[in-house]
């Protein structure tokens, strides 16, 4: 057996390895995550955001405005 077979072998068995295991991506999860929005502008936050990161958000993009007006439903767990 020659080097270029046993290059291509070991692309198979690596080609079934990475088909065997299924997605490994985490970008499905992490769009699931995205459970806060804001209310002004659409953005969505993940569900584990603090409120001093929102009010970030808040101070940067929306500074006429207030907490409550742009994450009326965010509870501080």
């Amino acid at each position: 057996m020659g080097n270029g077979a046993k290059a291509a072998h070991k692309r198979e068995k690596a080609g079934a390895k990475v088909a065997g295991k299924g997605e490994s991506s985490q970008l499905k999860s992490n769009a699931a995550a995205q459970t806060i929005q804001c209310e002004t502008c659409k953005a969505t936050f993940q569900g584990t955001s603090k409120q001093p990161q929102l009010q970030l958000h808040v101070d940067s993009k929306h500074s006429k405005s207030d907490f409550k007006t742009c994450f009326p439903k965010f509870v501080a767990a």
